[in-house]
Parts: C-alpha cells; structure tokens; sequence
C-alpha cells in the first residue's frame, strides 16, 4: 500500500518540478505539491523547511507521525493564488483498521526567500491547532461469556497488579501477600527483582475481592504500585478449565470487530475527540458448558497427583460440557484437548468394531485368552497374566484380554483399524470456533505385528482425552457427532466419516456394559446404566503405563485420562467421583 502510493507521488514530480519554474499564481500549486510529496515521504525535515516556521512544523509532525502512524496519504485538491485544498486519507491502528478521511485549506506566501507554505496545525489535519493527536481503539460494551444454563460463565473485570519497583520494602510486601499466594516471601521477590535486572516486577495480579482488605496497606508499603487493569476472568476463579483460553480469544476476536475507534487532541483540558467512530455492541457468547458437571470434573481429578484429564460430550448434540484437568496437566498444556498418547484397551472399542464388520466374528464368538500369546512374533502378555481359556467376544472385551484382541488384529486388513477408527471420530481433524483441538492417529498397519500393537492401542496408535471422548460419543450416537463449544457455531471438519452400522454400536454398547456389571471396571456397578471400557497403555518400558476410562451415561459420554498412573484404577475412580456427585 505504501510502495503504490508514494509511486504515484513521484510520478506527479515532473510536473511539479516544471511548475517550479515558473513563477507568480502557480507557485502555491508548486509549494503545495511539494509539501504534499514530503509529508507523502514521512520527511519531517522537508516539509518542515516549505513552511514559513520551519522549527514548530517540525516539533508538531514530529509528534503528529508519532501519535497517528506513516500510513498516510496527502493530495493536492485545489490551488490558486488565494490558497490550496489538501485531502488526506489516515489508515490507522493495527493493519489500517480504521479510516480517517479529511480535506483541509492551506496558503502560500512569498517570504522573500521563495514561496512557503504558511504554517498552520489545522492545514494539516483537523484538530491539530487544538494539540497533539493521538489515536486510540474504542471497545463496545464488554461481552459476557455464559454457560449452557444462560449463567455467567465469564465477564470482563477489573484487576489491579501489584508492581514492585528495586528498594522496596520486600519483607512487609510479602506479609501482606503470603497469605493469598503461599509462594510470594522476601526471597522470591528479590530473585524476581535480580532477573528483572533494576526493572519493576509484577508481584501478581489480584482481582478486586482479594485486593480490597489490603489495598490501603498495598499502597503504603514504599516501592509499590497499584495498576488497575480490565481483564476477561472467569465469574468463580476456581473454575480454570483449557477451554477458557480458546473462548477468551473469541471474545477478543468480537470485541476487536465491532471496536470503534477515536482520533484525540490532547488540549490543556483534556482529550478532544476530533473524528471516529462509534463502537458496534457485542452479543454474549453463549457455550455448551456444564458449569455443574465441570465443577465434578474438576473435584474428581484434584486428589490425583499426576497429570490428569476429563472431556465430557452430549452425544445426541456433539456439546463440550465439560473440560478439566488437574493443575499438574496444566504445567504441561491443554492435554486435554491436544495431548496425544497411546489409548491402550480403551482403543478395544475400535478393534471389535472392525472386526465384527469384518464379519469374521459375532459378540458370542468364542475366541481363546490365554494368560499370553505369542502372536507374528510380539508376546502379548493379559494384565498380570490372567488367563479365562475359551470365552465369548464379550466377555474378552469385558475382562479386556490384550490376548484376544491381538489374535483379532493380526487378521485384520492393513487399513481396518484406520477405518473403524474413523468412523468413530478419531483421527478426523475439527475447526470448533473456540475450541483447539486434536483427535489421535491411527496410521494402517502395514504387518500383522504392528496390528497386534495397534489392536490393543498401542505401537503408532495415539488418541488425546478429547479425541476417545469423541469415540465413546460416536458409539453412544450411532454416527460421529460434529463437536460444538459455543450455541451456533458448529465446527468443521476434515473428512465425512463412514457410517457406523446400527448393529455395531448396539453391540458395542452391550459389551461396554458388561464391563461394568462384570469385567474391569465393576467398582462402578452402582451407577445405573454405566457403560464404559477401561484402558491401561505401556509407554517408555513395561515399568510405566497410562490409566484410561471411557464412558457412557445416558446422553453423556466422557474420557478420562492419568497419566503415569500404572493401571486403569485411578481413571475409573475419578470417572466415579465426578459421576456419584454430578448426579
């Protein structure tokens, strides 16, 4: 934009020069235009020197450049001996967002020493005379983020950060902060004043009723400030789920398209507004969430010492309700949504739909699940070695023999797994407007032995929490439901799965029954109707494991996720928790 405009400035130069060659009624056409042509250049010093005051054209440019930008354009309109017309055209703030359009007159005069343009700030821009011109964005009235019920989930509030210059009286300081933030002593605050190298430090960040018993107190202590600021926060500043992060950039992405915007004179009484544009209102962002189930999830994992997870979807809807993790998940990200690792027997669900549309088994098939199995050369070992001998397809899905469903795999075709997988939502990648996310991969197996590893949800196969929460809500729909975070805004996706047959995710459904009322996961017998599959996934070396649980109660369906926990139990324990006090 630059580049083509001052090219067209240049290339009205001849012109200009042949003009300034003359004398008597074109000179102010010529002065004009080259006071033009230099502005049009950000040259302070050329423009400057075609005024008849070269020193305050200068301090005033100087400041207007600074205060506006250079991404501006200046035209000659009109010019007589009587005087000239300019119109200029401001692109300000971020990527030119705002317009500023404007004509203003000028003169010229013969000073004795050629022709100058008289200086005048309001031949420049409108209000300029009144004082220097700054430009701001305006934001229309803050947006509140709410939960499924209409509560208010988020709303924009004032914080007050309490900034911490070198000298300060660090002991009194952290007295009055240790309380709110066990962390803050003396100590930590003069490590943090030794990086900040001499600069003031920001303590922490405090909303206003946790400020407010101790602001006076605050402000007394020598070396601290107090900067108020507006923030988007959550209502209960317990809640810290991953999806806030993505719905807070949604908000902002709002609010910066209806911004207005103002163009101010600084006057000796304060700001003038001298053009702009009114900002447009905001809607409230309306989510699916589940602020109730939330607060379960969010309980069900604090007990867990290692990172931890929870996704919960509405099946018949494909709604985020609920998204948790523990606070050792969130040092490591939003494991949740983008964290990948290997399902282990969680991905059973997707072994036994393959093969059953394979057609080369039934549920009450009897297969053998012998305590281990060498199956194309990888021993396949059953949790601690359990051995049931001949059983049907449901009960090995049920008591989860890694024996049986590596036999299962193994004589699958090379891209079964990838498919079954699909048509259950895993390894399909979604644009959910607020929402970041990623499934899992599932690439085909080229060797029966790397079936086997794949068949029970290990070797390449990887899924995140959000990603075998999608599964479970694709068995507990009949088909792939398309994940919504905010009402109205229904994500995208990067392929249209298969169909699932209804047959398949009935019986699928009557297996993850049974592994409630008699296999794996029977801890949980006591909430009706519970269908779910437990998973535990080696990783590293067979000393360290993942523990996993899906779910499915009633028009909900939910993973959860711990890491390092060496077994399924704690999975199925916070899947209880969050279940028992959710109901």
């Amino acid at each position: 934009m630059r580049t083509y405009r001052k090219y067209l400035v240049l290339f009205a130069a001849p012109a200009l020069v042949l003009a300034a060659c003359s004398s008597g009624p074109d000179q102010p056409d010529t002065v004009a235009g080259q006071f033009a042509d230099a502005l049009n250049r950000d040259d302070v010093a050329a423009a400057a020197a075609l005024t008849d005051n070269p020193a305050t054209a200068t301090d005033t440019l100087g400041k207007l450049y600074d205060g506006l930008g250079k991404d501006v354009r200046f035209e000659v309109r009109s010019a007589d001996e009587n005087g000239f017309s300019l119109a200029a055209t401001w692109k300000l703030g971020k990527e030119g967002k705002s317009e500023w359009t404007y004509t203003t007159n000028g003169a010229a005069r013969d000073t004795g020493e050629g022709w100058k343009v008289k200086w005048d700030p309001a031949t420049i821009a409108p209000g300029l005379a009144a004082g220097p011109l700054s430009y701001r964005l305006v934001s229309p009235p803050p947006a509140r983020i709410l939960d499924s019920a209409g509560g208010e989930l988020m709303t924009e509030q004032v914080v007050t950060l309490v900034n911490v210059a070198p000298g300060a009286d660090l002991p009194a300081l952290a007295d009055l902060l240790g309380p709110l933030a066990p962390g803050i002593t003396a100590q930590s605050l003069q490590s943090d004043l030794a990086v900040g190298q001499g600069k003031p430090i920001t303590a922490i960040t405090l909303r206003g009723a946790d400020i407010a018993p101790i602001q006076d107190l605050l402000a007394a202590v020598p070396g601290v400030t107090l900067t108020p600021q507006t923030r988007l926060l959550t209502t209960d500043k317990a809640l810290a789920a991953p999806t806030m992060s993505g719905l807070t950039e949604l908000w902002q992405k709002s609010a910066d398209a209806n911004a207005g915007w103002a163009v101010l004179a600084q006057t000796s009484q304060g700001p003038q507004r001298v053009a702009g544009a009114d900002p447009t209102p905001t809607a409230d962002i309306a989510t699916t969430l589940d602020v109730g189930l939330q607060r379960a999830a969010e309980a069900a994992l604090a007990p867990i010492a290692q990172p931890a997870a929870i996704v919960a979807l509405q099946p018949s809807t494909g709604d985020v309700v609920a998204v948790a993790q523990n606070s050792a998940a969130d040092t490591q990200g939003p494991i949740a949504l983008t964290g990948l690792y290997p399902p282990g027997s969680t991905f059973k669900t997707i072994t036994v739909s393959a093969a059953l549309q394979a057609g080369t088994v039934t549920p009450d098939t009897v297969l053998p699940c012998p305590g281990t199995a060498n199956i194309e050369g990888r021993r396949i070992p059953n949790d601690n070695k359990f051995d049931l001998g001949e059983v049907p397809l449901h009960t090995a899905f049920a008591r989860s023999c890694n024996t049986t469903m590596g036999a299962l795999g193994a004589r699958l075709p090379a891209d079964a797994l990838t498919n079954a997988a699909t048509q259950l939502g895993l390894g399909i990648d979604y644009i959910t407007p607020g929402l970041t996310t990623v499934t899992g991969k599932v690439p085909p197996a080229d060797t029966s032995a790397l079936r086997v590893e794949s068949a029970i949800g290990q070797g390449q196969v990887t899924a995140s929490p959000f990603g075998m929460a999608l599964v479970a809500a694709s068995i507990a729909h009949g088909a792939v439901p398309v994940p919504t975070l905010v009402e109205g805004q229904r994500g995208t996706q990067d392929q249209t799965p298969a169909v699932l047959p209804p047959t398949i995710a009935d019986q699928l459904k009557s297996m993850m029954r049974e592994t409630i009322t008699g296999g794996t996961a029977t801890q949980l017998r006591d909430i009706p109707g519970l269908l779910g599959k437990t998973g535990t996934a080696e990783y590293i070396d067979d000393t360290h494991a993942h523990g996993w649980f899906v779910g499915i109660d009633g028009d909900l369906a939910f993973a959860v996720f711990v890491s390092d926990a060496g077994s399924s139990g704690p999975a199925v324990d916070a899947a209880g928790r969050m279940l028992r006090t959710s109901r």
